[in-house]
């Protein structure tokens, strides 16, 4: 029987280990202490999953109202916020991101709920004027079976993401959370069965994604695919999805810049700038891990950047006092490493960092070193490639149509930040830069109601907003005779 540090898979509403009896154990990445095992699934267990999601789909859900799903999903909402500091330390032994930024991302994940709780009762048809011989008009309906595929770095946020506004539409969800942080999804989906989802509308499977990943995405019976990961497993997601025209969104990678004009406020986009790569240790698809700065500010902004980057205290995520906690797990020091010595090999100068952090109590987890790395050429894999740590490139510019050709120069386009006090000039850059996220004057990306997604190989689709709600819907078209006589087209 499994122990009680199992986490188990949840399927029609049972807690289960996985059929073939295999775990797989799962560490704090701070610590390197044991937090036990979990179910280690195949494509038995999924398919009961999906078979799962599809009677509850075809059952007792298919006859909730919109309104009783609003009334459940605001529920799920308070429960959430009654039990964040549970949700937050588990979330951080498990994730080893610091306290108190996960509690600020389960507050977003309540918003979420909140937002999507909402908007169930508006996803309308339309009734648009026809020729008086027909009347016509469209109904949503809910797209189906949701394979959610949720990734390591903001797990119960993330998890939102995809699951409030399935709900909301009326789907059914099969959740593959990262074998990596597999604990709070358990936690949030007995959250939402207490909260009234039915038993079997939210399953999760838990395991590597090369096994019960690919079962969900190849499953004949999901109709959906949402994925949040990195953009290699996209590509391979979209190309399973196409034998069975499988609807798909795709939050993949990116490779943000920040543009900091001569005019911008220098202390705001020094900070600023530190925060938009450094939080979450640059663990963030978001993270602005390019900053390309005018010439006439780039020594004094280096400078600053630099000072600000070794004031962060980086340690115990528990602490109050720390800034940065530690990646997600010894390979990627591994990474790290290979992506700062690639840079010295192209004659880039590490000006801070550049190295796994081992003193004290730092040697038993992944911590590292916020890093800053200049006179970089823009063919460098740092500059090129998305490293997902806590790496930084600053480059110099001098007229905007430089910044803009170096901002667009890469294959992603998920988000940018640009600092200026000009915002005539600011619109310039807005329409200029090929991004589907753009700030102004401020790290912050993600706010529920607005949509987040990318452009180019950042992927496909949008979250958090109510284009959202679309992607978990199908529109079926109704045309009706509204003429009460004999129907005889071809006049025989």
């Amino acid at each position: 029987m499994p122990s009680d540090n199992f986490t188990s898979n949840i399927i029609a509403g049972k807690h289960v280990p996985a059929q073939s009896g295999k775990t797989l154990s799962i560490t704090n990445p701070a610590t390197g202490e044991s937090l036990g095992t979990f179910a280690a699934s195949s494509a038995v267990d999924v398919n009961a999953a999906v078979k799962a999601a599809r009677s509850a789909l075809e059952g007792k859900w298919a006859r909730t109202a919109p309104g009783q799903r609003t009334r459940i999903l605001f529920k799920a909402a308070q429960l959430i916020g009654e039990r964040a500091k549970d949700l937050a330390v588990a979330e951080t032994k498990n994730n080893g991101k610091v306290l108190g930024y996960v509690l600020g991302e389960i507050n977003q994940a309540i918003e979420d709920f909140e937002f999507f709780a909402g908007a169930a009762t508006k996803a309308n048809g339309i009734v648009p004027p026809l020729h008086g011989a027909f009347f016509g008009y469209t109904v949503k309906e809910p797209v189906g079976v949701v394979a959610a595929i949720t990734p390591w770095n903001y797990p119960l946020m993330l998890e939102s993401w995809k699951l409030a506004p399935a709900l909301a539409a009326g789907c059914a969800v099969v959740l593959k959370p990262s074998e990596l942080t597999p604990m709070t999804a358990n936690m949030l989906v007995d959250i939402l069965q207490e909260a009234g989802i039915p038993e079997g509308v939210v399953n999760v499977v838990h395991g590597f994604g090369s096994e019960a990943g690919s079962a969900l995405v190849e499953h004949p019976d999901v109709n959906k695919i949402s994925f949040t990961g990195g953009t290699a497993t996209g590509r391979a997601i979209m190309k399973a999805a196409a034998a069975t025209m499988k609807r798909v969104t795709l939050e993949l990678g990116g490779k943000s810049p920040a543009i900091v004009c001569e005019d911008a406020i220098l202390n705001d986009a020094v900070l600023g700038s530190v925060f938009s790569i450094f939080y979450g240790v640059g663990q963030s698809c978001e993270a602005r891990s390019r900053i390309y700065v005018h010439e006439s500010l780039y020594d004094t902004f280096v400078e600053k950047f630099v000072e600000a980057a070794q004031k962060l205290k980086i340690g115990d995520p528990f602490d109050k006092a720390t800034h940065l906690g530690p990646l997600i797990s010894p390979e990627r020091i591994a990474l790290m490493e290979s992506f700062v010595e690639s840079a010295k090999q192209d004659g880039g100068k590490v000006l801070c960092g550049g190295a796994r952090l081992t003193e004290d109590d730092l040697s038993k987890g992944n911590f590292f070193a916020p890093t800053v790395i200049v006179d970089l050429p823009e063919s460098n894999r740092c500059v090129q490639e998305e490293i997902f740590g806590p790496i930084v490139v600053i480059s110099k510019w001098k007229t905007d149509a430089e910044a803009i050709a170096l901002a667009n120069g890469v294959i992603y386009g998920l988000a940018a930040t640009l600092w200026t006090q000009n915002m005539t000039r600011a619109q310039s850059f807005i329409r200029a830069i090929k991004s589907g996220i753009v700030t102004v004057n401020t790290p912050a990306t993600a706010l529920p109601g607005l949509p987040f997604g990318g452009f180019k190989q950042s992927g496909l689709g949008r979250e958090m907003a109510m284009e959202t709600m679309n992607a978990y819907l199908e529109t079926k078209t109704v045309l009706m005779n509204a003429l009460n006589k004999p129907v005889n087209p071809f006049g025989i």
